[in-house]
């Protein structure tokens, strides 16, 4: 006897590909429609790219590149278990895409979580539930753009910033803690052996790094396309869901903003999960404890900020 919701499946699919072409005809229309919105919003985005996102980023990349292919990234084994251990449950090596991510900002400890994964130091399942917790905000950001330009207070930028870094460290604790598999490392046999020198790894870093860039400032510029093509202007916790920096700069003045603050660069925005996506996803990782790890971050980061937000100047 066939099942009655055997029927089902087609219109579902059918439906799954018509919503996505759907937005994309809305997009197209928008765009013809609002011409020099979408031109102002593609200089806006270069400009964020040339003064923000290269100067932080790109250094941060081609060192970790460097670290990974000279065999350095294996030092922090013995300095960092102490550390990463009790408190996540996973190996000293896995320090490093938490502390690019927290120093370098996104996405660096996405790009690094995946580099340590297909040099054969950590297993699929270590990789994955770094991809919850390390890929994070920077402190320039944070106490530059958001702190004394949004908030009009550096001392708030930096408050906001010990706010993400521990809302990060408690998510990776709850995660790891969840999560418990761990997988298995390759062998030092069986693990590929880099043999490049110290120029050729240079080289090779350089040029990865500059690929990396170009795929984050695609998605830079697209989300500021995308958020400023609706002819209303949207709420921030809209602006929030899209693109963090957009967010941000929608956000009302004063410590009232406080909480929102944290949330919004908790979550990231769906430009920064396409960044860390263009890095990492090659290497065939899944994203599912990444959405989890944002989405409880944000809330986190949400709930600490509205409980110190009395503290700060009206």
């Amino acid at each position: 006897m066939t099942c009655p919701c055997a029927a089902y499946p087609v219109p579902v699919m059918k439906m799954k590909k018509a919503l996505p072409a759907a937005a994309v005809l809305a997009v197209a229309a928008l765009l013809l429609l609002r011409p020099q919105e979408a031109a102002a919003a593609v200089r806006d985005g270069l400009t964020l790219c040339a003064r923000t996102v290269i100067p932080s980023l790109f250094p941060f990349f081609v060192v970790i590149s460097l670290l990974l292919q000279l065999g350095l990234a294996e030092a922090l084994q013995g300095v960092c278990g102490a550390v990463m251990g009790p408190l996540f449950h996973l190996r000293g090596v896995c320090a490093l895409p938490l502390l690019a991510g927290l120093l370098g900002g996104y996405p660096s400890g996405a790009g690094a979580a995946a580099g340590l994964y297909e040099q054969g130091s950590i297993s699929r399942q270590e990789a994955e539930l770094l991809l919850g917790f390390c890929d994070n905000c920077g402190p320039a950001f944070l106490l530059g753009y958001i702190g004394a330009g949004v908030l009009g207070n550096a001392g708030a930028g930096a408050l906001l910033f010990l706010i993400h870094a521990f809302s990060a460290l408690l998510t990776g604790a709850i995660l790891c803690r969840l999560c418990r598999d761990r997988g298995s490392v390759p062998s030092l046999g069986r693990r590929q052996v880099r043999t490049a020198s110290f120029p050729q790894a240079l080289t090779a870093s350089v040029s990865g790094a500059l690929q990396s860039m170009l795929n984050i400032c695609a998605f830079v510029v697209l989300f500021r396309v995308l958020a400023a093509l609706p002819p209303v202007s949207l709420p921030f916790p809209v602006l929030g869901a899209l693109e963090m920096v957009s967010a941000a700069a929608a956000l009302p003045a004063g410590r009232a903003a406080f909480p929102a603050a944290a949330a919004i660069v908790g979550w990231g925005g769906l430009s920064v999960h396409c960044q860390a996506m263009s890095i990492a996803a090659p290497a065939g990782l899944s994203f599912r404890r990444h959405w989890m790890g944002k989405a409880l971050q944000a809330a986190l980061s949400f709930l600490l900020a509205a409980a110190v937000q009395c503290f700060l100047p009206a």
